[in-house]
């Protein structure tokens, strides 16, 4: 729901449809957003005793950890900071391994938690979590200047009409595309690197990240 809120991305699309703020106001947009991350944390800690409370607390705070300012509400903040500003792309690395990388890398790595895995295979994970969110954000770049709203679901053209810092402002539209290949090949060594077993529910998560659109 953070895409939604007013003066953060603030499209009037969303998946097609009116964004929460425009079709039901600022007001119960925050709300939603505070009641869906309420909810998230809910669903980590049941009643039942189906999951430890040792796991419950270690998956509560990689969650917390993730979403918060060392996470994707420190990465809005140098987004919201950006705007109209020249940033080198070492920063705009950071902004995004923040911002959107935290909590894709964040589900792999809670996943991984409740698996219990060798410390190779944690690493392993880790590294496919954080290629899997920078390519999530490369590939969203390139689209909003390649595709239409249509496909999209969302206002294209909208970072550049908006003067936002992007992959593709700053490395060009090929190298972005040959950019987001590169990270899908780093996410599948990663995955051959840590010995891991049955990982094509991944492999394939990682091609969809990548492709959709293309």
């Amino acid at each position: 729901v953070h895409d939604d809120m007013p003066c953060m991305d603030n499209d009037v699309l969303r998946r097609g449809k009116p964004t929460v703020h425009v079709k039901f106001g600022e007001a119960q947009a925050l709300l939603a957003g505070d009641a869906l991350q309420a909810l998230a944390f809910e669903l980590l800690t049941p009643e039942d005793s189906t999951v430890s409370a040792a796991m419950q607390t270690a998956l509560c705070r990689m969650l917390a950890q993730a979403a918060g300012s060392r996470g994707m509400a420190g990465g809005q903040a140098i987004d919201l900071a950006s705007v109209g500003q020249p940033i080198s792309s070492a920063q705009l690395h950071d902004m995004h391994r923040l911002k959107t990388g935290a909590l894709l890398q964040a589900s792999v790595l809670m996943g991984a938690a409740c698996g219990r895995p060798s410390a190779a295979a944690q690493q392993a994970l880790s590294d496919y979590g954080a290629s899997i969110g920078l390519a999530f954000q490369v590939v969203d770049d390139v689209l909003d200047v390649t595709a239409d709203s249509g496909t999209l679901g969302k206002t294209a053209g909208k970072d550049a009409a908006q003067d936002k810092p992007t992959f593709v402002s700053l490395m060009g539209l090929r190298v972005s595309q040959n950019y987001a290949q590169e990270l899908l090949s780093q996410s599948q060594a990663s995955l051959r690197a840590g010995g891991l077993h049955n990982t094509a529910a991944l492999q394939a998560l990682a091609e969809m990240l990548v492709n959709r659109g293309f």
